[in-house]
């Protein structure tokens, strides 16, 4: 039996669920919006808008989840720490979706094993704060919450939540959506695309000799497949690609959650990929009531608080027949305290005997503000949280399997270190991001082939 398919019969319904069931627990990270009405009005509007993704999709990306638990996957989630309507443009989408095709073409060559490719975009409109308000020259007014919210201008007007938000998120995020797969569809691949390789950086890597002979060995592999084939391997071009973002905003995920036809089960068609932020990841919350009764694929991030009680309590809630494909666990300890913090949890969910997908998040858990006050993020940090956790789970018989990250095509100068070796100095050159520093294209590349290089050691 497919496991995808074990106890369909029985409901969310049954066990008390529907897609409003969220709003009698506590919902933390809600936006608060001063006119109920016009929201009431803006959501009714919005569930009778198209879906952003099919069923069918979320399906496979289950199947293909299934099969990365199982160590036959590399899973593959990289994209903006936040999106913002501004950068819905045509240059932004086909950077962003040029560099993760290339980082997971390095892996699946290097890793022997394909990809499952997830854009944290087409959705990733909303962010959590630390506090509900924001208090600038003595002028407190509403955080800015992501532009699905409000806009990130310190004015009373534009950081009032305004509902119409949601209907620019959803056609923002739907035009995202088809120009990726346009390109997709329309041969982007292509590997004899002039543009498609910069590897312009390699020379100044410590690691130039070991990067190069991974990209000549990656020559030679598409050679021998249009060799074998008889085919340009720029024909090649189907491709799978999927999107995520953190389901944060509850009202706006519930309007987009239904019924397909022939299908049973709710999908949330907002994304194929929804996770759950470690600010909302309360057992007994809005936020786990809610995604407990979708087919989605579940993501739920782990930090260096989480308790192996707690972890044992999500998975038997968001995964109570122990689903195979379900659930995705992205740790983020940083790179100070994941070899002491994330061993208890790997023994505790092996203790359950629940099939997860491990996943590390090497960016969020190392991030610092310099002197001058910038946020930023060392490379150096990345990856060794990153080699770290690779070998942590080869130690405790479990397998990593997939990186998160915060990453942008753009040549943006937001993380320091990397193969150029950028300094804080450096920051004030590029720096774009309004809220979390994201690798570049260049530093983005590179960790891929690092990855590679450190499982290759391991084997």
């Amino acid at each position: 039996m497919n496991p995808q398919q074990k106890n369909l019969d029985s409901t969310p319904e049954d066990k008390g669920w529907h897609p409003a069931s969220w709003q009698a627990r506590e919902a933390k990270q809600q936006a608060k919006y001063p006119d109920q009405a016009e929201l009431q009005s803006v959501l009714k509007e919005l569930s009778g808008l198209p879906p952003l993704v099919t069923s069918w999709e979320i399906l496979t990306l289950r199947n293909q989840i299934a099969e990365a638990q199982a160590g036959n996957r590399f899973f593959l989630q990289g994209g903006d720490c936040a999106e913002n309507f501004a950068e819905c443009n045509s240059e932004v989408i086909t950077n962003r979706l040029k560099v993760l095709l290339q980082m997971s073409l390095a892996l699946t060559h290097g890793l022997q094993k394909p990809v499952v490719r997830v854009g944290r975009f087409a959705g990733q409109y909303a962010k959590p704060r630390s506090s509900d308000v924001e208090t600038r020259a003595g002028v407190t007014l509403p955080s800015y919450r992501g532009d699905l919210v409000n806009s990130v201008e310190f004015t009373p007007a534009a950081r009032r939540p305004n509902p119409q938000r949601l209907i620019q998120g959803h056609a923002s995020s739907a035009m995202t959506m088809n120009f990726v797969r346009a390109l997709v569809d329309g041969g982007f691949a292509d590997l004899h695309h002039p543009e498609y390789w910069n590897l312009s950086w390699v020379q100044h890597s410590p690691l130039a000799d070991e990067f190069q002979r991974l990209a000549d060995s990656l020559g030679r592999a598409v050679k021998f497949l249009e060799t074998i084939s008889g085919r340009h391997a720029g024909s090649l071009k189907r491709l799978d690609f999927y999107t995520s973002h953190e389901a944060l905003h509850l009202h706006y995920e519930q309007a987009l959650t239904r019924i397909v036809p022939r299908q049973q089960g709710w999908f949330n068609l907002t994304t194929h990929f929804p996770w759950i932020g470690m600010r909302t990841a309360d057992v007994e919350g809005a936020h786990v009531e809610y995604f407990r009764g979708i087919r989605n694929p579940v993501g739920i991030k782990v930090g260096p608080d989480a308790s192996a009680t707690q972890l044992e309590q999500l998975l038997k809630k968001l995964n109570p027949e122990s689903e195979a494909g379900r659930i995705v666990l992205i740790h983020r300890m940083g790179a100070s305290a994941i070899e002491a913090k994330l061993p208890p949890l790997i023994r505790a969910v092996q203790h359950t005997g629940s099939p997860v997908l491990w996943v590390c998040d090497p960016m969020h858990g190392n991030t610092e503000t310099t002197s001058s006050g910038i946020k930023t993020r060392r490379f150096r940090n990345i990856m060794s949280e990153m080699e770290t956790a690779i070998e942590l789970h080869h130690q405790h018989s479990s397998y990593l399997g997939g990186a998160h990250l915060e990453l942008t095509g753009e040549n943006v100068t937001e993380c320091t270190g990397g193969a150029r070796n950028l300094s804080e100095t450096d920051l004030n050159r590029a720096y774009k991001s309004i809220v979390d520093p994201r690798l570049n294209y260049e530093q983005a590349l590179e960790l891929s082939m690092l990855i590679v290089s450190k499982f290759e050691k391991l084997s």
